[in-house]
């Protein structure tokens, strides 16, 4: 296929040279939207009589109709082709004729593929909001289910203070909705539209950017014409909106792997989403949840990728941003894959309450409750706590846990305890009292769920 660059070179260029230089195994994927911005910035150029209008129409024809054939499948993209600009107006000309030749007046294909590539990229953010919602509602699903099942609470992955199941949940969905608001932000600041902003200094044409903008859904064409082409801020913002989406996942892929172990037994995975051992019949392999956690150095790859191309890049467009789109499409393919699993890998979990229960049951996590039992009848807190660690070292020592040790040890601490106590430190009044805005309460985790459910139309 002919080059769009062919006619100062002398000779062909080298082979292997050629298929280093080719993008159009990346750059396939935006077909469409190379499409959709050729026609955008067809109809102007026929509207503003800088081509024949004649001429417009039939490259507009043309171009629906390669739509049109590669969606039913009736065209194939040639791979041999050097990008994907070059496949379509070749295949263009083609059918055509002269007229097709007429499209690239006006632009080069640094503002093309800056449009295309927007384009593209606006299509994969709300792929990822939608499967974000989607992990939300799983989320928020079981979440309500557990309002009220006692869990223990960690810090330092060491026992800390009762909470329910729903409540822990919850802390992931708050995360992967300050995702889609950062999605949201980087989505916006890419809106505008490079094409018209040529190669680098603009165009002696009498274009119209601001009908190209608005064909296209931009919300403005670019301000500078330098920066609209060499501009790949939005890539890495998103790279890094969606390295941030990947923490969230790994984390809540680390717990969900810690859950489901015979060591916590809190949660049991679906069969759907485990694997077995090829020697031993008793496992059962958190396996999704374990590629979600190891993928996540790969999206944080190709964040460090992206900003270590364009961190020395004279202005304006230079080839090593052909580098951009690998990177920036790995991210999205990854991100989806595991949201797409991860969602309902979520709502298919089984939970275990009796094993959380029996482990909030362990390890004193009511032992600040029982230090608020005595500020709340007078003792500064700082005392209380000393006097709880007493308490505390004692049994452990003794072998008790505070809902057994007898009143009558509790007054040799302190005389202020009284028999109230016990139900002060009782696992399910620690965790419904606590009633502060975002607490761990049943009420406060429902008002969570109302709030997401309203938001995300759950």
């Amino acid at each position: 296929m002919a080059k769009l660059w062919e006619g100062r070179a002398s000779k062909a260029v080298d082979a292997a040279a050629e298929d280093f230089n080719a993008s159009i195994r990346v750059d396939s994927r935006m077909a469409r939207q190379d499409i959709r911005g050729s026609m955008a910035h067809a109809a102007m150029l026929g509207a503003r009589g800088i081509i024949p209008q004649a001429d417009a129409d039939r490259i507009l024809a043309g171009l629906e109709g390669i739509l049109a054939d590669l969606e039913s499948g009736a065209l194939a993209i040639d791979m041999g082709a050097e990008d994907i600009h070059t496949f379509v107006e070749g295949e263009l000309t083609r059918r055509v004729g002269e007229a097709g030749k007429r499209l690239h007046t006006a632009r080069s294909r640094n503002d093309q593929v800056a449009v295309d590539v927007r384009l593209y990229l606006r299509d994969e953010v709300e792929a990822v909001r939608s499967l974000l919602r989607g992990v939300i509602a799983a989320l928020a699903g079981q979440a309500e289910a557990h309002a009220e099942t006692v869990m223990p609470g960690y810090t330092h992955l060491q026992r800390a203070q009762p909470i329910s199941f729903g409540h822990q949940l919850l802390a992931y969905a708050w995360m992967f909705r300050r995702d889609i608001g950062r999605l949201n932000d980087a989505a916006a600041r890419m809106n505008e539209s490079p094409l018209g902003a040529g190669a680098l200094a603009g165009t002696t044409y009498p274009i119209d950017r601001c009908a190209t903008a608005d064909a296209l859904g931009f919300d403005r064409p670019c301000a500078n014409s330098l920066d609209a082409v060499s501009d790949r801020d939005f890539a890495i913002e998103l790279a890094a909106a969606l390295a941030l989406v990947m923490t969230h996942v790994s984390r809540l892929a680390e717990e969900l792997i810690l859950w489901s172990s015979w060591e916590f037994g809190f949660i049991a995975l679906d069969d759907a989403y485990t694997t077995g051992s090829s020697i031993m019949p008793q496992k059962k392999n958190s396996d999704m949840a374990e590629l979600m956690r190891g993928k996540t150095g790969r999206v944080y790859g190709n964040l460090m990728a992206l900003l270590t191309v364009m961190k020395g890049l004279p202005l304006a467009y230079n080839k090593d941003m052909q580098e951009d789109k690998e990177a920036i499409f790995d991210s999205f393919d990854t991100v989806k894959a595991c949201l797409g699993i991860l969602a309902p890998m979520l709502a298919t979990m089984a939970v275990r309450p009796e094993n959380m229960r029996r482990a909030a049951a362990q390890g004193f996590i009511n032992a600040t409750d029982l230090a608020d039992y005595l500020a709340k009848k007078g003792v500064p807190f700082r005392s209380a706590y000393k006097t709880v660690g007493r308490i505390v070292a004692d049994c452990i020592r003794e072998g008790e846990v505070l809902e057994t040790l007898p009143l009558a040890r509790y007054q040799e601490y302190d005389p202020v305890f009284a028999e109230d106590l016990y139900q002060a430190i009782d696992l399910e009044v620690c965790m419904r009292t606590r009633l502060s805005e975002g607490g761990a309460a049943p009420d406060s985790v429902r008002a969570q769920i109302a709030r997401l459910k309203e938001e995300f139309q759950l």
